[in-house]
């Protein structure tokens, strides 16, 4: 009987702890409607780094966005500055820029892959200026790579130089725009490559 009354005693206890600490919870909770209450590992989800545009006292003009020091190159960044986007730009380009890449099957196929998926659209998969974008009608005078089509800076299609190809992909021309950011240098030199095996297409 004694045993019984302290185990209910006990058990009163417990439920009587458990409902204070379930209000003190709930009061802390409530008290402000600003407040998320208790957070459980906060540094898991809030951000420990500044963002850019944040104050930030740890430099000397108190911005979180630095500019680069000088004379510095981002990774993987591609200067071309000797190669303007203006017609001379595009006729240097023509003479001077040599694909770095061998040819080799591994480097067309990828330019194949490249190219299929980033101009086929426009250029057809053979090159020739019928991409299912110009079969809907969507652009028009997509010109093609082989064959006697003019390119609208003068000359063949057939005959430009790897130079001048590269120098269209990374600034665009006409309705084609740049495709610098979809495509890195070396992803541009493989297209560049396979391009240059559509223009043997007779």
């Amino acid at each position: 009987m004694k045993g019984s009354i302290l185990a209910m005693n006990k058990s009163k206890v417990v439920l009587a702890s458990f409902c204070i600490l379930t209000g003190a919870v709930l009061f802390t909770a409530c008290k402000d409607k600003r407040s998320t209450g208790l957070e459980y590992a906060r540094n898991m989800y809030d951000p420990i780094a500044y963002n850019p545009d944040q104050p930030n006292k740890n430099f000397k003009n108190g911005a979180t966005a630095q500019v680069p020091p000088a004379n510095t190159t981002p990774v993987g960044f591609d200067k071309f500055d000797n190669y303007p986007n203006t017609k001379e730009g595009y006729e240097a380009a023509g003479v001077s820029l040599v694909n770095p890449l061998a040819l080799t099957e591994a480097n067309l196929e990828s330019g194949k892959h490249y190219f299929t998926v980033f101009c086929a659209p426009c250029h057809g998969e053979k090159g020739d200026g019928q991409g299912h974008l110009v079969k809907i009608e969507k652009f028009n005078g997509v010109p093609s790579y082989h064959g006697d089509a003019a390119s609208s800076r003068g000359g063949l299609m057939k005959d430009l130089t790897a130079g001048k190809i590269y120098h269209t992909i990374e600034y665009g021309l006409n309705n084609m725009g740049s495709h610098a950011s979809q495509l890195s240098p070396e992803e541009r030199w493989k297209v560049v490559m396979y391009v240059q095996q559509l223009q043997k297409i007779q």
